[in-house]
């Protein structure tokens, strides 16, 4: 039996998109066992999202959903309900982890904020992901991707200065957040258990995740040091870093795109001569590297263009390697499921869902020797488990359970 870092964890997660159900997902492939709760008929918004096959929406084959919520077991309750409510309730009594990312005014009407789930459940581990934060002036505001990438500090420097901001795409904000929030999730329950011989210790606190802070912290944080050291503000520079030096940015090849980044002198000589030591290095315009970054980077990138529109991405990386220069090519999606180094680790694994087939899905980041990562199961349709754990775990009556699916309960 799988012997995972989290066995016998218990989480309900009360998740809906991408945040919250992305950190169930994690939590359950370090081998906690998570149910997901969703609402009747209508189900976590994600299945509304594609890709779907063929383009055709079905809510038991979104992607977007599918990849989410690997590895849990799924029921449905309406929490607007005194029967949900209490429902759920029971779930929490035997869990250790409350998930949830849910709108701060919907989980105050259901009682299910922190401060109403901590006085029925005080040794309970409450997990709640928002834009802004569960405390401070903004946590009554709802907010997207584009809201958290503008206050996290992204879209300062994402783009070109002459066009609009942009955000970091496909809900990375959210991705980032689920992850923080399964690790912070994951020291609250190590302090729940190093202190659970404390006197009057009830175990259970607040893990309040806000997606604004996530983001500043881990991709926008470097910007205060910089400026407070170095002097240097940034702003947005397109495909190049602004803060970096020349030369660290997203070139056009043969084929596609490459993406160079030498900011070592070493790895900037070693550059120069992969490139057969070109003339221009000679110039003085062309050899104070932050002014060439700074005050006429399109110039100095003109410079490279043609030796790099000689050669394919490919090609660019082996010579990279064996220059030993950072570089990344820009992969298309159909060239990452191709790659020989994803392939030559099994990073893709092929699960089997009841409705979508057999689909290949990203694998996980890292390898743990004594507690791997795995997938038990696929995710789970709308409803499958309401008989294994309401019926079975619960001991409501299959009558019951019938009773509350007509009233729109389950």
């Amino acid at each position: 039996m799988f012997q995972g870092a989290l066995k016998g964890v218990r989480v309900v997660e009360w998740g809906d998109f991408v945040s919250a159900p992305y950190c169930g997902k994690v939590m359950a492939e370090l081998g906690a066992e998570v149910i997901k709760v969703e609402a009747p008929l209508t189900g976590d918004s994600a299945r509304g999202h594609g890709p779907f096959p063929g383009q055709t929406p079905d809510p038991e084959k979104s992607g977007l959903f599918l990849f989410n919520n690997l590895g849990k077991r799924g029921v449905t309750l309406d929490v607007g309900t005194d029967g949900g409510r209490e429902i759920l309730d029971r779930l929490l009594a035997s869990a250790d982890i409350f998930l949830e990312n849910q709108p701060i005014g919907l989980a105050r009407a259901a009682g299910l904020d922190y401060e109403s789930v901590h006085a029925r459940h005080p040794g309970l581990v409450v997990t709640s992901i928002s834009p802004y934060g569960r405390s401070g002036p903004y946590r009554d505001y709802a907010g997207y991707d584009l809201n958290v990438n503008a206050i996290g500090g992204m879209s300062f420097g994402t783009g070109y200065p002459h066009r609009e901001p942009l955000t970091t795409p496909l809900y990375q904000v959210s991705y980032l957040a689920g992850v923080g929030a399964a690790f912070a999730s994951i020291v609250a329950l190590l302090a729940r258990d190093l202190n659970a011989r404390g006197p009057d210790y009830e175990g259970g606190q607040l893990v309040d995740v806000a997606e604004a802070q996530v983001l500043a912290t881990l991709l926008s944080g470097y910007h205060l040091p910089t400026y407070i050291y170095q002097g240097v503000a940034g702003w947005r520079s397109g495909n190049r870093m602004r803060l970096g030096l020349f030369p660290n940015c997203v070139l056009p090849c043969k084929d596609g795109y490459v993406c160079i980044d030498a900011p070592q002198m070493d790895q900037y000589r070693r550059f120069l001569t992969m490139m057969g030591d070109p003339d221009w290095v000679n110039d003085p315009r062309y050899r104070d590297r932050r002014a060439m970054s700074d005050q006429y980077p399109e110039e100095a990138e003109s410079l490279l263009t043609p030796w790099f529109m000689e050669h394919t991405k490919d090609e660019v990386l082996q010579l990279c390697i064996e220059n030993r220069v950072p570089c990344v090519p820009v992969r298309e999606i159909d060239e990452v499921m191709a790659d020989e180094q994803l392939s030559s680790r099994d990073y893709f694994r092929e699960v089997s869902h009841p409705a979508a087939g057999t689909l290949r899905y990203p694998g996980a980041p890292f390898r743990l020797s004594a507690t791997p990562c795995r997938v038990v199961r696929p995710a789970p349709s709308l409803g499958q488990h309401n008989g294994e754990i309401l019926g079975g775990e619960l001991g409501i009556a299959d009558d019951e359970l019938g009773r509350l699916s007509q009233s729109g309960v389950v």
